[in-house]
């Protein structure tokens, strides 16, 4: 059987960070494959500082396009809102019954994980995988099963959200992700 993790974020913008995370989760959850799977809309975050789905979709794309154990899955978008995990996850394992899989997430989407929807199902058939992101390590002491696993991996010194903000404010971010995304979001500057 096939071991494919998934990533599931909105990667707004995506940047080197979710390169190198993912290259921990394919090496320390020894999957065979990671498929970024580029949420729409995150039912518990607000949609408004999304930039669209398009170029979302374009940029993490070109993003991976030199990484041979990479693959974009586009099931959220051929799917209507909203998007819960565990929905995602039964059409991908109907869809490819050949394929187990599991989950990576952030400690922060770890945390909110008693609010997603069968969250309990989640927890009992698919093994979660969580790599590290600045908080108090109190706040995780509460978070354990035995198909929770921790990754070895560097905080990353930037995100997303910042990524966002600097590019509003007119700086040059290129450094903080792939040359190919940038050269990209040059093209619709004007636009996001």
């Amino acid at each position: 059987m096939k071991q494919i993790g998934l990533y599931f974020g909105s990667f707004n913008p995506v940047h080197h960070g979710h390169i190198q995370v993912a290259q921990h989760f394919l090496e320390q959850a020894k999957v065979g494959a990671v498929w970024f799977v580029l949420s729409p809309q995150n039912p518990l975050k607000p949609k408004a500082t999304l930039w669209p789905d398009a170029l979302r979709m374009a940029l993490l794309q070109k993003a991976i396009e030199n990484y041979p154990a990479f693959s974009f899955c586009d099931i959220e978008q051929q799917r209507p809102a909203p998007h819960y995990t565990i929905d995602t996850l039964k059409i991908l394992s109907k869809n490819h019954p050949d394929c187990s899989f599991s989950l990576l997430l952030g400690t922060d989407n770890l945390l909110q994980l008693p609010q997603w929807k069968d969250y309990d199902q989640l927890l009992q058939h698919y093994p979660i995988y969580v790599y590290p992101r600045p908080m108090e390590a109190s706040d995780l002491n509460t978070v354990e099963h035995p198909n929770i696993h921790f990754l070895n991996a560097p905080h990353l010194p930037f995100s997303a959200t910042e990524i966002r903000s600097r590019i509003g404010q007119g700086e040059d971010v290129a450094h903080l992700m792939p040359k190919a995304c940038w050269d990209l979001l040059q093209q619709y500057k004007n636009t996001i």
